[in-house]
């Protein structure tokens, strides 16, 4: 099963956020630390006491900490969405064309050219290109314009406080009050997504205190207000991510009828030339990369839409672990990046979310793990599917069909 690790204001049919604390994480090892971290629940001006006490120990004075805690209170909605966490059910041919669509792809464009000197000096320090870091943007909050209308303090002080899960909360907590002191965020008016992301391409605030960049000129981190700021920060932060200057990240092939389709899905051991020696062919005729690591993604199996996977589309996974989602913001990246519509195929038609069940049900007694039983076809499930599609004799191909339902 995958769940988004970023993002959600924008998209709020995806599923709810759950952190993503890696890459603030990985930085040295900051005061924080050191400090005793203030117990989650019991009495909120307590709690809020404890939370200044260890945003002081990491660097913070007392001043900002009392500006960006008062006030501060628990928001039901937050804990309500927290609780709700929905799930993602769309097939990739549903969610691409809805996402993808003309208006965005002319708006992304418009955008691109825009801030042409921003996107330059993008690729140039950090080496991701302008179709990239659009691409998200739109995927996110669609260009700023739906940026989430949560009070970030408050959702951060409420999942901090909440015993769920405060230690992937807090550490963000310790970080908005720094962002606070720098005069990056006022903590009274700030709105963002539920989970506490903020701005235009919906960061946290520990990544944005690693990664921020003033693209104005202001003095100022602000992702909300500022595109400059929002363009240059994303492209560092993706840099950090293992984005790989000069390189593909997703290209559109044809399949012949006949291939180790065992083989295919992410996490293979083949280069993209070997795929293309099968008669793997890229759409845009380029084999320029054909020594790279390439993994063959079939989103609706071999009768869909087909792509090469390289390297820098780890990136994607880092961003958001949801596969329809990822491949979703890779593809729409190659179009803005000169890419054509992809080929739709003709894929079998899919299971229904009930019978979905009954298929990991049936997986799960065969002692395949296919997490919780949850009507999503995430890697594990697909995973699964293809060790019993090979051994069924069905072409290994990942895609849950009502045939392969039947044949179990």
């Amino acid at each position: 099963m995958h769940r988004s690790l970023k993002s959600c204001s924008a998209l709020a049919f995806l599923f709810a956020c759950v952190l993503a604390t890696g890459a603030a994480a990985q930085q040295a090892p900051d005061a924080a630390a050191s400090a005793p971290a203030a117990p989650c629940g019991g009495d909120l001006p307590a709690f809020l006491q404890g939370v200044k006490k260890e945003a002081i120990a990491a660097g913070a004075s007392a001043e900002a900490a009392d500006q960006a805690l008062a006030g501060a209170e628990i928001d039901p909605k937050v804990l309500s969405r927290d609780r709700a966490q929905g799930v993602f059910r769309q097939t990739f041919l549903e969610f691409s064309q809805r996402t993808v669509s003309q208006a965005r792809l002319d708006i992304g464009r418009q955008k691109m050219k825009q801030y042409a000197d921003v996107f330059a000096r993008a690729e140039q320090e950090f080496g991701v290109p302008a179709g990239i870091i659009t691409a998200f943007w739109a995927m996110e909050t669609d260009f700023g314009a739906v940026q989430g209308d949560f009070n970030t303090r408050n959702a951060l002080v409420t999942l901090s406080h909440d015993c769920r899960r405060p230690e992937l909360f807090r550490p963000q907590l310790i970080a908005l009050i720094e962002m606070v002191q720098h005069g990056d965020l006022d903590p009274q008016t700030n709105t963002g997504a539920w989970a506490g992301e903020i701005g235009q391409v919906q960061m946290l605030p520990r990544d944005i205190i690693a990664y921020g960049m003033d693209g104005d000129g202001d003095g100022h981190v602000r992702l909300k207000q500022s595109g400059p700021d929002a363009i240059l920060t994303a492209a560092k932060f993706i840099q950090h991510l293992g984005f790989e200057r000069g390189q593909p990240w997703l290209q559109e092939v044809t399949v012949p009828d006949n291939l180790p389709w065992e083989k295919s899905g992410l996490g293979g051991t083949m280069t993209a030339g070997e795929w293309f020696n099968l008669g793997v062919k890229p759409r845009d005729g380029n084999t320029a990369f054909a020594n790279l690591e390439g993994d063959l993604v079939l989103p609706q199996g071999r009768l869909g839409p087909a792509f090469i996977a390289y390297p820098n589309f780890k990136i994607y996974l880092e961003w958001n672990k949801s596969f329809i989602y990822t491949t979703s913001a890779a593809y729409f990246a190659t179009r803005l990046s000169g890419a054509p519509t992809y080929q739709k195929g003709t894929p079998e038609q899919g299971l229904s979310n009930d019978q979905m069940k009954q298929l990991q049900t049936k997986l799960d007694s065969l002692g395949h793990d296919v997490g919780e039983i949850d009507g999503i076809l995430g890697s594990g499930t697909r995973v699964a599917i293809q060790k019993e599609q090979l051994r069924l004799g069905i072409p290994a191909d990942g895609w849950a069909t009502p045939a392969l339902l039947d044949a179990l």
